[in-house]
């Protein structure tokens, strides 16, 4: 009875500790990146003018000039453009992924060992919002489509017909410790590692992760030394999601194409089977145009090669 009397002790206090420490909320999807502009009318002819996106709203700053610019891709997902800070910069600012409950993540990640603010913030377009610092320095902002926000007010509307893709399925950014970032995105945030893939056969390239709870994912770009920052553009990437690529190019092909931007590549299929396309906006961005299935219908296998030899990171932000 004595021992009865224990175990049952024993697993009522683990159930206590159990339901006592906080359960991470849904992450639902990739919300958007935020990028730096060399000359935001070039851009914004690049995203609207020959993607076909539309800019539904755009905030100022104090003199009356514009601080970021919203490019919308879809009801829930956007790019936002900043005027750079200096030239010859990286061009990312930050990437954003949707939750359903800001809130909850912030005490949740807190609970997790990291870093985050005192509280949840309203932004100026009425979302729920706050900013954590992955182990690469990257800035992560998590994001609740607030109900009287922006986002949801806009709900429908600025999605014009002339759009090349109406998604966004993952974005890409620089990696240099592949299993840090695990840690930070798999077994803190929750995503699942769905692919990798490599450029050689002898060293790992990249590393794709899903959201916990949607289809997006981030695609980890890895590098053995990190690159300066102009060439950047082209690992700090977005893809946009479609179902027809030589569609997409002929269609692109009867718009201009700002003569800022260097030249797309050519139809191809990548490591990944699935055929694609590579546009390059005017400060370099890679803009990734991709099917989303491979090209003769059969999955290719993830790379067993191993990570590049990686750098120390800093700015790690998950306590030992």
């Amino acid at each position: 009875m004595k021992i009865k009397f224990l175990l049952a002790t024993l697993l009522s206090a683990s159930l206590s500790l159990s339901a006592a420490e906080p359960q991470r909320p849904h992450i639902t999807g990739v919300a958007h990146i935020a990028l730096y502009v060399h000359d935001l009318e070039q851009s914004r002819a690049f995203y609207k003018d020959f993607l076909g996106f539309a800019e539904p709203y755009a905030l100022t700053n104090d003199t009356g000039g514009i601080r970021l610019a919203f490019i919308k891709i879809s009801d829930r997902q956007y790019l936002e453009l900043f005027p750079e800070k200096e030239a010859g910069t990286d061009r990312l600012n930050h990437i954003s992924i949707e939750t359903d409950d800001a809130e909850a993540m912030r005490v949740y990640l807190a609970a997790h060992g990291v870093k985050v603010p005192d509280k949840v913030g309203k932004g100026r377009i009425g979302n729920l919002n706050f900013n954590i610092i992955d182990p690469d320095g990257h800035q992560v902002e998590l994001v609740q489509y607030a109900p009287d926000g922006w986002t949801v007010r806009e709900k429908g509307k600025h999605l014009p017909d002339t759009r090349i893709s109406t998604r966004m399925s993952h974005l890409g950014i620089l990696v240099g410790d592949v299993e840090a970032s695990k840690k930070f995105y798999c077994d803190i945030l929750g995503f699942k590692e769905t692919w990798r893939g490599s450029r050689n056969g002898k060293s790992l390239s990249w590393v794709n992760l899903k959201v916990p709870e949607g289809d997006d994912y981030l695609e980890l770009m890895l590098y053995s030394e990190l690159p300066p920052p102009g060439p950047h553009g082209g690992e700090h990437h977005i893809c946009l999601e479609l179902p027809d690529v030589s569609k997409a190019a002929e269609i692109l092909k009867t718009r201009p194409l700002p003569k800022e931007c260097k030249p797309p590549t050519e139809i191809r299929t990548g490591v990944n089977g699935k055929r694609q396309i590579n546009y390059y906006d005017p400060d370099g961005t890679r803009v990734e145009v991709m099917e989303p299935r491979t090209a003769d219908g059969n999955p290719v296998p993830p790379s067993t090669a191993p990570p590049p030899a990686h750098p120390a990171t800093t700015n790690n932000t998950v306590s030992p």
